[in-house]
């Protein structure tokens, strides 16, 4: 099966389970670039459970768009724990949605520290009401393509595990 029919099912489940549900989804993508949405659009029929999605890959667009905290950014990172639980948050105040999914992180070539290498992605999940929120750090291999589309199968995966509890 190739990574493409993967993510399509992937994507399909994820559908299935937020209509089941009967929720709607938001992302707030930094690194992705919006590629989980993309994703998530690439079903017919997404116009059921899709809301929105926020591509804040600068500092400003975050704190603008999402809410993120200044002093997040400069004590934390914008790839922190911290930071992607902002952004998750805010995307859910700033839609209609009650499921939401955020990412931040560094897909490379550069951009890497000692503390924070190249493929460290933090990606959050949240469902409005349910007081859940979850989040986890990644360390993903390949090249900026590879970090991308492993960080967009993980958040999917991360969406349904959190819809299917």
């Amino acid at each position: 099966m190739s990574d493409r029919s993967q993510l399509f099912s992937l994507v399909s489940e994820v559908g299935e389970a937020l209509k089941n549900h009967e929720k709607m989804i938001v992302t707030a993508e930094s690194c992705t670039g919006g590629l989980i949405a993309e994703a998530l659009t690439s079903i017919a029929g997404s116009t059921a459970w899709f809301d929105r999605a926020y591509v804040t890959y600068s500092y400003e667009a975050k704190k603008e768009m999402l809410g993120v905290k200044e002093t997040t950014i400069m004590k934390k990172g914008a790839v922190s724990q911290e930071c992607v639980e902002e952004m998750v948050l805010g995307a859910l105040q700033q839609s209609h949605a009650k499921v939401a999914v955020a990412c931040s992180g560094i897909a490379g070539p550069g951009g890497g520290t000692p503390d924070k290498p190249v493929g460290t992605v933090w990606i959050s999940w949240a469902i409005q009401g349910h007081d859940k929120l979850v989040s986890k750090e990644f360390h993903f291999g390949g090249d900026r393509d590879a970090v991308r589309s492993q960080c967009t199968v993980e958040a999917l995966k991360g969406v349904l595990d959190l819809l299917n509890e």
